[in-house]
């Protein structure tokens, strides 16, 4: 019997970091095999995770909830035949839904092959609250659907601001248990140990809940829009009378990088605001709200120079509502680079050479022709 967990988080939460861990300190005798799913053009994990000998396949055709009716389930099916691992990692796209990933599993009826083992999601302690607000939709699957929350970077915040994250979390999804540890303090046998520790009732209730999810969207999507050929039905259409609404609110609230601007804003309104913005856009692509811009390019790059790069994505807007970008680009002193970036936060660390350098931006509102600028490519 394979065990299959899934491990999702919004942009940047350290899924992929949180895997690197797990595979070093718990999963060491065992065949593991990774399915990502990279919500862009160019896929950038598999190089980070290369060297652990999982075996990696990365689906580009966009976000997991448009990959799962087709690939998805070829995929895991193909797994499973192939390999018969231990143990089956999936990663599901940052802007993925978590509900819908579980369904997906579920859906594949092959009970006597695969075992949902556990549903978690990582999120950033520090960026807890601005992204439920300003993408809540998606952030709050995430988090409504996981068995386990596993915090990252709490080292990084406040206990006042810690407080705030585990509440928030438990205003959604008062089950979880919630990790917060900083990563660096616990083994990752104690963080699997947690994963697991979710008994088969709350795993069939999350399945559950996500099979519920998935019913009352399609009914009401029925009842609301006629299907359009080659529509994917498993996330539902694009709601062309959302997209005012959408843009006006995302102008009004996507600059707040980071909840310290937040004390602008009256609390009731943004309460309000925040469930308006639930009630409108339930039902989103992720390809509706999101988009990537990715490029591959054999530039070599001054560590300052890609520095100050990164400095101006992280905090500046003149390139769009940027989220998350990572890659791995050459330096002049024949070393690469390897980097990370989310709002205000970004580090740049040696790694080893990869076939050509990468570039990998992920947000809303993209300014390609200013991305290109900026990384002179």
């Amino acid at each position: 019997m394979t065990k299959v967990d899934i491990i999702s988080g919004f942009l940047g939460a350290g899924k992929t970091t949180l895997i690197s861990k797990l595979l070093k300190e718990a999963l060491k005798g065992e065949q593991v095999v990774l399915i990502e799913n990279e919500f862009g053009e160019i896929g950038i994990d598999g190089g980070f995770l290369k060297d652990s000998g999982v075996e990696i396949r990365e689906m580009n055709s966009g976000c997991i909830c448009c990959s799962l009716v087709g690939d998805f389930g070829t995929s895991l099916k193909e797994v499973v035949d192939k390999y018969h691992p231990d143990r089956i990692i999936i990663e599901p796209s940052g802007v993925g839904k978590l509900s819908d990933v579980i369904k997906a599993v579920k859906d594949l009826h092959i009970e006597n092959e695969i075992v949902l083992n556990s549903a978690s999601t990582v999120a950033d302690a520090s960026k807890v609250k601005v992204y439920m607000k300003n993408f809540g939709e998606f952030f709050n699957n995430q988090i409504e659907h996981a068995g386990t929350v596993i915090l990252s970077r709490t080292q990084n915040v406040s206990e006042e601001k810690l407080k705030t994250a585990i509440e928030l979390i438990k205003s959604v999804n008062p089950n979880a248990h919630i990790i917060t540890t900083p990563w660096d303090d616990i083994d990752g046998t104690k963080i699997l140990g947690a994963m697991e520790n979710v008994t088969n009732l709350e795993l069939d209730m999350l399945a559950e809940a996500a099979q519920k999810a998935y019913e009352e969207h399609e009914k009401e999507h029925h009842h609301h829009h006629h299907h359009e050929d080659g529509e994917c039905c498993c996330c539902g259409g694009h709601h062309d009378d959302d997209d005012e609404h959408h843009h006006e609110h995302e102008h009004e609230h996507h600059h707040d990088h980071d909840e310290e601007h937040e004390h602008h804003h009256d609390h009731e309104h943004e309460h309000e605001h925040h469930h308006e913005h639930e009630h409108d856009h339930h039902h989103h692509h992720a390809d509706d709200v999101f988009t990537s811009w990715g490029t591959e390019t054999p530039k070599k790059y001054e560590k300052a120079e890609l520095d100050s790069i990164l400095k101006k994505l992280s905090e500046s807007e003149d390139y769009g509502k940027v989220l998350r970008s990572k890659g791995m680009l050459p330096c002049t002193d024949g070393t690469w680079m390897y980097f990370d970036l989310v709002p205000e936060e970004y580090e740049i660390r040696e790694g080893s050479a990869d076939f050509t350098g990468r570039i990998c931006v992920i947000g809303s509102e993209l300014k390609e022709d200013a991305l290109k600028e900026l990384f002179e490519v």
